[in-house]
């Protein structure tokens, strides 16, 4: 075949065979297609879209691009994914949830852009942890843990890496297709029995609009599901950070707090449940979500979950003592922001606080930059909440003064304040 003239193909608008599919899949990850051809391609799939069957075919080539985990192990393998959002630490809580409810949880993570924070980074924060370990050295702590957090190794596919860094460079992220293939392809090399997504719709998210949301839910457990992953997805509200932290080492505390129970902010908790018993019932570890949810509250109670989140600190590379003693990086300047008149959080700009995270320089602006683990924001009042000058909005956590002030001017601009409380809005907002 001639790279040109199959991506002329789908330029024209036809529908593309597995065996060119394949070949275009193969050139990715051998360099046998340029960076251009690859850019061109990728704006033919965004511009053109792909009809289902082309989608599955991608998604299990990206897949095939590179090894596929294999697993000999008398529990189901599974995992959740979320689409990003600010203050999303779930994944944190939900991986070791899982493994003491019975499940085995390769857990493949990534890095946050933007302003979205990236579940990898906050683990970096904590000392000693190797988040992008051997393969050999993620089924082993799979294996005798039950679940390992950790980033793509060079191995799991290979394609989805050189075409992920060619849309971001040429205007291609924001393609259902590509987003879906990009996700799954990494997903399904993990070797899953069953996948739990998190699609996420508001001012925090990449899919603002709700309907784009359930568009991109619909287009994730096809594919899964034809794939022969078990998939459901929920669809949640991110018109307001989720939890009471934004920033890596604060939202790890965060984690730390919920699974040993000093602290569970309700909306996280819903979510993290939801989550949590979803994978259950999908995974046939429970036979409803009645019975799921109460695993779920059983194994947080008890301790369980903790102890496997300890567990895999220390198989890590972390300290052995982490959940009694969470050391992590703090910054040097702390710094409540609070409104002059009393009032009402009636809403926020989800996104624009992500923003400030990344302006204290807790997240990148871009791929290369480094990141200041100890900054954030801490004690965020959620929407509904009664706020005033001696009731902040927040407590930014900042390297100087200077960026703590820039910090507070910008959260007092994203955060809206009213005389009456607004009414409450569900969390949960679907599921397909």
């Amino acid at each position: 075949m001639l790279a040109p003239e199959v991506i002329r193909k789908k330029r024209d608008g036809g529908t593309l065979t597995g065996q060119e599919i394949a070949f275009l899949v193969g050139g990715i990850t051998d360099g046998g297609l340029s960076d251009a051809q690859v850019g061109a391609l990728a704006m033919a799939f965004f511009l053109r879209g792909l009809e289902p069957e082309e989608r599955l075919t991608l998604t299990t080539a990206m897949r095939d691009s590179g090894s596929v985990l294999e697993w000999d192990l008398d529990q189901p393998v599974l995992d959740k994914h979320s689409t990003g959002g600010v203050g999303d630490k779930v994944s944190l809580m939900l991986a070791p949830i899982l493994a003491a409810a019975g499940a085995a949880v390769p857990m493949i993570s990534g890095r946050g852009l933007g302003h979205t924070g990236g579940t990898l980074d906050k683990l970096d924060s904590i000392p000693g942890y190797t988040s992008v370990p051997a393969t050999e050295v993620i089924k082993r702590v799979v294996r005798e843990v039950g679940c390992a957090i950790v980033g793509q190794t060079s191995d799991l596919a290979p394609a989805d890496r050189r075409l992920y860094a060619v849309r971001d460079a040429t205007g291609t992220v924001e393609s259902i297709p590509l987003i879906v293939a990009s996700i799954l392809s990494k997903k399904l090399a993990e070797g899953l029995n069953s996948l739990v997504l998190d699609v996420k719709t508001g001012s925090g998210a990449f899919m603002a609009e709700r309907d784009d949301a359930f568009a991109l839910a619909t287009a994730l457990t096809e594919v899964a599901n034809g794939a022969g992953v078990s998939t459901v997805a929920l669809v949640t509200d991110m018109n307001e950070v989720l939890g009471t932290t934004a920033g890596n080492a604060l939202e790890v505390r965060e984690a730390v707090h919920y699974l040993t129970g000093a602290a569970r902010e309700p909306r996280l908790h819903e979510v993290t449940v939801a989550l949590a018993a979803a994978a259950l019932v999908q995974s046939r570890l429970s036979a409803d979500e009645e019975s799921a949810r109460a695993k779920v509250e059983e194994v947080l109670a008890s301790g369980a979950a903790a102890e496997r989140f300890g567990a895999m600190v220390a198989a890590l590379g972390g300290p052995a003592d982490f959940m009694e003693n969470p050391v992590l990086p703090e910054a040097s300047v702390t710094r409540p922001v609070a409104p002059e008149r009393p009032g009402y959080v009636t809403s926020v700009d989800t996104r624009a606080v992500g923003l400030v995270v990344t302006g204290l320089g807790g997240n990148r602006r871009r791929e290369d930059d480094q990141i200041d683990p100890g900054v954030g924001l801490s004690q965020i009042a959620p929407i509904g909440a009664q706020v005033g000058p001696d009731t902040p909005l927040a407590i930014v956590h900042a390297r100087g003064d200077s960026s703590a002030a820039e910090a507070a001017t910008a959260l007092l601009s994203a955060v809206t304040i009213g005389a009456e409380p607004p009414a409450e809005r569900p969390v949960l907002l679907g599921r397909v």
